[in-house]
């Protein structure tokens, strides 16, 4: 599964979560909060899954440096934990 985030959208925590909860299925009892993010992304979705969120700069610009690095952090480190899987059991992130 590929989900795309538009940058220009994302203009807070609470815009990430809400575009990313549908397509990965979060369901309703999701936090809203990166360590929900965490928990969600560290056991819960299906892979393989391919996060791409384009126009990061639109997102940093509106969100600040601090909640951009917060965010883009947590999805980094999701998925440096899935490179010892193999290809189509990972999940991967790109900025672009």
């Amino acid at each position: 599964m590929r989900v795309t985030i538009d940058g220009t959208h994302i203009r807070s925590h609470a815009d990430l979560h809400r575009v990313l909860a549908g397509p990965l299925d979060f369901g309703p009892f999701y936090g809203h909060n990166l360590s929900a993010l965490w928990d969600r992304l560290s056991t819960d979705v299906e892979r393989p899954v391919e996060i791409v969120w384009e126009n990061v700069t639109s997102s940093r610009e509106s969100m600040g440096d601090e909640a951009f690095e917060e965010i883009a952090s947590v999805l980094l480190r999701a998925a440096k934990a899935d490179e010892s899987n193999r290809v189509g059991k990972r999940l991967t992130v790109r900025f672009a």
